[in-house]
C-alpha cells in the first residue's frame, strides 16, 4: 500500500505533509501535490498532517481514480521537500467537490 493525494488538495495545497515525509515522496504541481508510489515507503505520517483529508491509502475508495494520476505526475513535476507558500485563497476551496474536472492544472510547480 502507498499513499495518494486526491482532489481535495487542488487549490488548497497546504503542504504540511511535505514537512513530515522522511523520503521526499511529494511532487509539486501548479495547484496540488502528488505522491510518487516509487518513493513512498508507506509509513503513513503524511496522512494525519493533511487538514483537508487529501491524503489517503491507495486502497481507499476515494483514491481509486488518483492512483495512476499520482504516479504519472510524480514523473513530470519537480520534487518538493519543504513547505512553500500556501495559496492566499485556499480557505475558500476547502471542501469544494469535483475540483479535478474544473480546476486541476497539469502544469508543474516550482519544487524545492
Amino acid at each position: 500500500m502507498t499513499y495518494v493525494v486526491n482532489e481535495a488538495c487542488i487549490k488548497c495545497k497546504l503542504q504540511d505533509c511535505v514537512e513530515v515525509c522522511p523520503v521526499d515522496a511529494f511532487y509539486e504541481g501548479e495547484n496540488m501535490l502528488v505522491i510518487s508510489p516509487d518513493d513512498c515507503i508507506d509509513c503513513g505520517v503524511c496522512e494525519p498532517e493533511c487538514p483537508v483529508e487529501a491524503i489517503r491509502p491507495d486502497t481507499d475508495d476515494v483514491s481509486g481514480p488518483f492512483v495512476a494520476m499520482n504516479a504519472e505526475y510524480a514523473k513530470k513535476w519537480p520534487n518538493i521537500n519543504h513547505k512553500g507558500d500556501v495559496p492566499d485563497d485556499e480557505a475558500q476551496w476547502r471542501g469544494k467537490p469535483d475540483k479535478f474536472k474544473k480546476h486541476f492544472s497539469p502544469k508543474p510547480g516550482q519544487g524545492s
